[in-house]
This record gives structure tokens, sequence and C-alpha cells, in this order.
């Protein structure tokens, strides 16, 4: 085994996991990452020389990096310094409606009874319940299981448990059970967005998120980027070889099978398997050669996920009592999703989301004076067929601040403490995908199962990364660096 090969396509969380595990099971592994930094989705942009997160800004399901790091002989803790948060986010609608939800249920059932009534906070109890009880019965069976099916589901967690999770309705119908005040139901129903879909064609089970939020929420010291980084430096004294600033232009197959690797440069790396953490939209457009397309199915226009329009800021602010995590509710919620998924438009109004990353649990920010923010809106993935046009973009920061302002936040902006990033910035950072963030959508009961498996169609390429089985978001997506190494690893034993 300790001759086998290994190429590792993509520095982002899935090919680090991947990488990580296959080296600690005692193969060669070499890593080719096109940037000059890992973490993929993962990114900082700098800014007064003040670095900024700008991509995933969310530490959930702490045990995945524990048994990353411990499956390597190391400690998670030994790497990383993380600190829960208590305010999983602060919501708004208006300058005078704010909820806070907590990781303590009862703080939170204390919170929603404040702010909409007695039976109110009981039907969220309720809905907890329903959560924490989804979580258990997708956790072996689906979320962790390396290809389920509709059939693998059933077999495994039972007809009856399966019926429950209501896999016909839709994520919005069922919350109107929990959530009679709208504006929970407006608030729960965002969970569809953590995976680039909208709440009105997504299926009920995306309410596991409200469990898995509940088990902890964290905050990374000095940044999420140092997450990757720490991955990448276990990996690198596993012997995993890393290069940077180049692409790979092909992979190669030799009679059905991956052979290794071409890179941008001209250099080859041969292998016996190859780990892809590109998107898969990349391998399906033919952009790693025409032989690997048939790794995976296409990947139509109408499927892609949620693009966004994002603003990384070094400004001061005022007005309104910002935490680490903030959303600001638009007031036509079914129009934001109706004219972003089918008239392909940025929304009149959208709902915005704010990471204070100087911020804590008590919203103090140390010192006086500009602090580090990250503004997110949804947006259509049309960054390779119909960029969004100057005017379009001036017009969506405009609404986004006027939102923020009518809020209560004042945010002073200018062209020089700002970055934007467009559907097309997206596009250029990942190719073939219109800047689509989380891989297809999870619309309709089918479309949880739509995702590529560790195994690819062809021998010898497997699969990793956001975009393929169990979806995106960085614990999913070190999961599905687990199951490719682990699928990689069974298959060249049994060869």
């Amino acid at each position: 085994m300790s001759e086998k090969r290994v190429v590792v396509i993509g520095a982002g969380m899935g090919g680090l996991a991947a990488a990580l595990r296959l080296a600690s099971g005692g193969l060669k592994v070499t890593l080719v990452e096109k940037r000059e930094t890992v973490g993929g989705k993962v990114r900082e942009l700098t800014i007064d020389q003040i670095r900024i997160d700008s991509g995933p800004t969310v530490l959930t399901m702490r045990p995945v990096f524990e048994e990353l790091f411990a499956h390597a002989g190391a400690s998670l803790t030994d790497h990383l310094r993380l600190r829960p948060a208590e305010i999983l986010a602060r919501h708004a609608w208006s300058e005078h409606e704010r909820l806070d939800l907590f990781a303590d249920i009862e703080r939170s059932v204390e919170s929603i009874g404040d702010f909409s009534g007695a039976a109110q906070a009981r039907l969220f109890r309720d809905f907890c319940g329903r959560a924490a009880d989804m979580y258990r019965t997708l956790e072996h069976a689906f979320i962790h299981e390396g290809r389920p099916t509709p059939l693998s589901l059933v077999l495994d967690s039972g007809l009856f448990n399966v019926a429950r999770l209501k896999p016909y309705s839709t994520l919005w119908r069922d919350l109107g059970r929990f959530f009679p005040d709208p504006r929970l139901r407006q608030l729960f129903g965002r969970y569809a967005t953590y995976v680039g879909s909208s709440p009105f064609l997504a299926p009920p089970t995306l309410g596991i998120v409200a469990h898995v939020e509940q088990g902890g929420v964290w905050m990374v010291e000095g940044g999420i980027q140092r997450l990757p980084e720490a991955v990448a430096l276990l990996a690198s004294r596993r012997g995993v070889e890393f290069h940077y600033g180049v692409g790979v232009s092909e992979i190669l197959i030799d009679r059905g099978r991956v052979s290794g690797v071409l890179l941008d440069n001209g250099e080859r790396f041969a292998a016996n398997a190859v780990v892809c953490n590109a998107d898969s939209a990349a391998l399906a457009a033919g952009l790693l050669g025409a032989s690997a397309k048939r790794a995976v199915r296409p990947h139509p226009v109408s499927a892609r996920s949620l693009s966004a329009m994002t603003w990384s800021l070094h400004a001061s602010t005022a007005g309104f009592p910002l935490v680490r995590h903030n959303v600001f509710f638009c007031r036509d919620y079914p129009a934001e999703f109706n004219t972003i998924f089918k008239h392909g438009r940025l929304p009149d109004e959208p709902t915005v989301y704010v990471c204070a990353q100087d911020r804590d649990d008590l919203g103090e920010v140390a010192g006086a004076g500009p602090e580090r923010l990250m503004c997110l809106v949804n947006a259509p993935a049309r960054g390779d067929t119909n960029p969004l046009q100057a005017r379009e973009i001036d017009q969506c920061e405009e609404q986004t601040f006027t939102l923020l302002a009518r809020c209560g936040l004042r945010v002073d902006r200018h062209p020089g403490n700002l970055v934007r990033t467009t559907p097309l910035d997206f596009e250029r950072l990942f190719p073939a995908t219109g800047g689509a963030l989380y891989g297809r959508t999870s619309h309709g009961w089918r479309g949880p199962f739509s995702r590529s498996g560790a195994r690819s169609k062809v021998p010898g390429l497997y699969l990793a990364g956001g975009s393929v089985h169990p979806g995106p978001g960085l614990p999913m997506a070190a999961i599905s660096g687990r199951l490719a190494a682990e699928a990689l690893l069974a298959d060249l034993t049994s060869t």
C-alpha cells in the first residue's frame, strides 16, 4: 500500500480532508492547488491591511473536525482555538423587531416567548424536537452514507421514519405547522439557503439545521481561514506534497481507468487514483479533460444553486447592536426567491446576512473605529450566461444598505473601504458554475439525492467537496473527504 500514489485536485476542505486521511493511511499523496492558498471557498480579502473572512463564516459540527485530526494522530485544540457562540444569530425585520436565537434551547424559548408569545414558544420547542428526530434518522443513513438512495434510506431507517420526514412536502409548508408567526417562518425558512436552495422548493429535512446549530456554533480565533491552514499543515507533516499556483488541465485516463493528471505547465503526475475536489460542474463541462466528462452526470443551468453578492468592508457602523452573526429580513420573502430562481434576477429587496467579525456575544468590539464586516445577499448563478450589469450591481448595493438602515444599521462605506464580489467573480474563481456556491439545488424530494457520491463513473476517480454528497458547508465537505478516502482505500485494497 505504501507504494500507491494518489493525486488530490484542489485544496478546499474536502480535498484537504481526503489528502490527510490518505496520507495517514500510508499512501503517497500529492495535492495540486491552482491558487496560492488553501481553503477553496474559504477565503480572505485584505482591506486597509486587515484580513476579512469573505467566504464561509460559520463553523458547526465540531466533532467532524475533532475526528479528522484524531484520525491523523493529532488534536484539534492543539492546532486551533475555538470559542462557542452563545448567540447563534441576531435577527431583525425593522428597527423595532429583533430576535436573538441561542445555542441553549431554553434561552431561545424564552426569547421567542418575549418576541411572539407563549404559544409560539411552545411550538418552537416542538420544532426543535422534530429537528432532532430528523437528524437522528438522517445522520447515519444519509449524511455519513457513501451514496444514499431513497431505497437505501428506507432500508436503513424504516418506511415509517422516512414517511415522518414528509419528503413530498416543502420546508416552507412544513414550517407553517410550527410557526404561525410569519416572521419566524421566514427565519427558519432561511435554512434552505445554507445549501443554496429556496425554502419554497426544498424538502422539510433542511430543518435539521436547527438541531445542528444547537450542537454549537464556533468562532475560530484569527479567522476561519486558520481551519484549512491547520489541516494543510498537519497533512504536510504526514507527508502530503503540496503544489500551489498550478492547475490541472486534464485527468489522464488509460484503458478506461485513471492513470494520473496533466498540469497546466505541461508536467504529468502518474497516480493509481485521483480525488477531484473541483466543483463537479467543472468535470461535467470538460474543464478537466474530455475523457473525464463522463465521471458525473450533466449539470443543467436550471439545477444550479444560489450564488451571492458580497461586500467585504473595513468600516465604521452605528445604530444597530451587531453581534457576530446577524440577519436582516426583507418584507416579501416569496418574491425574493421567485425573482432569483424563476426570473434569474436580483431581488428588489434582499435578505442580508452580516458577519461582524470583531464582535462577540455581547456585541462588544475592541477599540473605536472601523470593524471587519462581510455582507451577503442571495443572487442568481448567471455569471457565465448573463453576467450582472453595473446598473444591477449598483442598484442591489443601494437596496442592501437601505434595508440595513431601515433596520437601524448605518454603515460608513466608500469605494476605498469595501470589495464587492459578484456571481461573475465567483464564476472566475469556480469555473463552469455560473457562480453557484453550493453545487446543485436541493429542490424536490429527489434533490438531496441528486449529488454525485464519492465514487465517480470513472474507475480510480473519486469526488470530494461541497458540490458532491453530503453537500455544502465546511463539515459536510470534510465528511465528503472522508467518504472519498474510505472508498479509495477500500477499492485499492480489494484490487
